[in-house]
């Protein structure tokens, strides 16, 4: 960020999350991450959303669906490249996301999406509403950012298409 010519944001947490990355890790400005490797979904994250997709994908029954997540931790610019790679890989996308369902990371990888490669595509947000404060964990919990909404999500995707 210090690099950077230009503005940035950087969202800060309050939860410890976890480690997914170690210090040798490639990070670059526009340029998104895989951090699991499958073929029938990708799980399309960024900040805290990133492990919670990592939980979801881990809860996934495996001989039904086994699914790549993709952090994305910068949104603009978007590493469009991997999105389209991702959905051409796997077929289907579902974007979790701790943000309002306008706008941010949902928004940007379905303009991608309709421009590109079309694929069925779902999100996991806060829905259209301003989050209030309070405890982080029962925050996410109320607004339905957990790995159990990310599977369910899947599932509704799996229903509307088979691969």
């Amino acid at each position: 960020m210090l690099d950077h010519e230009g503005s940035v944001s950087l969202r800060c947490g309050r939860i410890e999350l976890p480690k997914i990355y170690n210090a040798d890790s490639p990070f670059a400005m526009g340029k998104a991450n895989t951090v699991k490797e499958e073929t029938d979904f990708t799980i399309i994250a960024h900040g805290l959303m990133v492990g919670i997709a990592q939980d979801a994908a881990a809860a996934l029954p495996k001989s039904v669906t086994k699914a790549r997540v993709l952090d994305t931790h910068t949104v603009k610019p978007m590493n469009e490249e991997a999105i389209v790679k991702a959905a051409k890989k796997t077929g289907r996308l579902v974007v979790a996301e701790e943000d309002l369902k306008a706008g941010g990371l949902g928004a940007a990888v379905t303009k991608t999406d309709v421009r590109t490669n079309p694929v069925p595509i779902e999100f996991v947000n806060l829905g259209d509403c301003y989050a209030e404060s309070g405890d982080p964990q029962g925050l996410l919990q109320k607004y339905g950012s957990t790995a159990a909404a990310i599977v369910a999500t899947v599932e509704k995707v799996k229903r509307r298409c088979w691969k």
